[in-house]
């Protein structure tokens, strides 16, 4: 009998010359009759339909899942590329929009360009004090920049405040709408002198007013140069409201929306008292006259 070693190594050797014969045979059946051979190759075909059906099923519905996967892999992919993309467009549309709000407010600045005799600097606001006790800017522009005590700030549309406060790299504004403000004004129409008071509202009040009051809802208000503080002819507001307290006028300038602003030099700064500085004979006789108050 023969072992499994011996019978392998027979079916190996006997494998390749069958095979021959049996391709061969095949052949000549096939150059015999065609037919035949046609008939055979059918029902094998017709045979074996059913069971390939069934296998390529599964494997179909294999390819399926595997091009689903793909295609959500790659729908995810191309998300995430979308959203980095969006980031960066939000983070260039932010920066276009506030270049183009810089932009507009430099042209409207542009058109409030002072005489050539007048000299002025532009500056950018760095800080704003609004609330309920005080109404003020900080621009970052000093008395390096030819600032000074006393000199207006204006913008595109009309006058915002004076400076009040100037060190060398840094200013602070006091707005017109500040408690603090006093401007010399007049209505064209009326040629109504008073003053405009802020009251750290919106819109700041006329007091001082004439005997006639002839003042009316859309009257053009601007300053009218007594005081030596402003120039006569800066645009201030419009009368936006009448009531018994004191008609309420709306300045040109928005105090909310401002970005950079004009301080202007018209030689009139001197108008104002200055500070006194520190260290010195006359600051120290301020500082033992309070503490003289004090003591007593």
């Amino acid at each position: 009998m023969r072992t499994p070693t011996q019978l392998r190594a027979t079916i190996q050797r006997t494998a390749l010359p069958f095979l021959v014969l049996l391709s061969a045979g095949i052949i000549l059946l096939g150059k015999a009759d065609q037919m035949l051979l046609d008939s055979v190759r059918t029902s094998m075909n017709d045979a074996l339909a059913p069971a390939l059906d069934a296998i390529s099923r599964p494997v179909a519905g294999v390819g399926k899942v595997v091009d689903r996967v793909r295609g959500v892999i790659s729908i995810y992919q191309e998300n995430q590329r979308l959203e980095q993309d969006n980031e960066r467009l939000l983070q260039w549309q932010q920066t276009a929009l506030k270049l183009a709000a810089d932009n507009t407010q430099l042209k409207s600045l542009v058109k409030a360009v002072p005489e050539p005799a007048v000299s002025y600097a532009t500056a950018r606001i760095i800080a704003n004090s609004g609330g309920a006790y005080v109404r003020t800017l900080m621009i970052d522009a000093g008395s390096g920049d030819g600032l000074a005590r006393g000199q207006a700030v204006i913008s595109g549309e009309g006058l915002v405040g004076r400076l009040t406060e100037v060190g060398v790299r840094a200013a602070r504004v006091l707005l017109i709408t500040d408690l603090n403000s006093r401007v010399p004004v007049v209505v064209e129409n009326s040629h109504e002198a008073a003053m405009l008071a802020g009251d750290n509202s919106d819109r700041p009040r006329l007091v001082y007013l004439g005997s006639n009051r002839e003042v009316k809802v859309g009257d053009r208000v601007v300053t009218s140069g007594e005081g030596g503080v402003f120039p006569p002819g800066l645009a201030v507001g419009v009368v936006a409201a009448v009531d018994t307290g004191g008609p309420r006028v709306e300045p040109y300038a928005d105090m909310a929306q401002l970005g950079y602003v004009m301080a202007v030099d018209y030689g009139l700064s001197g108008g104002l008292p200055q500070p006194v500085p520190a260290n010195t004979p006359a600051s120290r006789r301020h500082k033992t006259a309070a503490i003289d108050g004090i003591a007593r």
